[in-house]
């Protein structure tokens, strides 16, 4: 099978260099394990920072505060970049890999790894984790007497005061 001319190897996406078949199918398996891996690391990354955001946007809309502090931020995303991608990335391809369909590409373009299910999957997750953030920040108080100190969590705040002259804008600390 590694016989054959240059012509024939150059336009070739897939070389053997020896006899051996079972080398095709697990470098396959192993491609379509990446592809779907990258895909999954990519998904929950976009899930988990997708809802901080908007939790942090409804929490600055409602609350005049962000509910997450910036050390909580930096701990939520070194927990799930790390231990997201170690588990993601080494996990090994199953025997059911290869009896899936190709990737189909369509009208000469690359495949994409973020699917429309799998976007779908991004929002539809991100608004359930908001709604239950939500629902927390307003009723965790009288459900699990969570307490949500709110003179912790304030910084500063630009407030308006009339002065003869128009407005006078000023930063406060609270």
């Amino acid at each position: 099978m590694g016989s054959g001319c240059s012509a024939a190897k150059e336009k070739a996406d897939l070389i053997l260099t020896d006899n051996d078949f079972s080398a095709v199918i697990m470098a396959i398996s192993w491609g379509r394990n990446i592809f779907h891996n990258v895909s999954r690391f990519l998904q929950f990354q976009l899930t988990v920072n997708l809802s901080c955001v908007a939790t942090i946007a409804i929490g600055l809309v409602i609350f005049y505060q962000s509910p997450l502090n910036p050390v909580q931020l930096l701990w939520i995303n070194l927990i799930m970049d790390t231990f997201a991608a170690l588990a993601l990335s080494t996990e090994p391809p199953l025997k059911s890999v290869i009896k899936g369909e190709p990737i189909k590409q369509e009208h000469n373009k690359k495949a994409s790894v973020l699917s429309p299910t799998v976007l779908r999957q991004i929002f539809g997750i991100s608004a359930w984790i908001v709604l239950v953030m939500f629902c927390i920040m307003v009723f965790g108080q009288s459900i699990a007497s969570l307490d949500y100190d709110r003179s912790v969590m304030s910084g500063f705040r630009v407030t308006v005061d009339k002065t003869d002259s128009g407005y006078d804008k000023e930063l406060k600390m609270e």
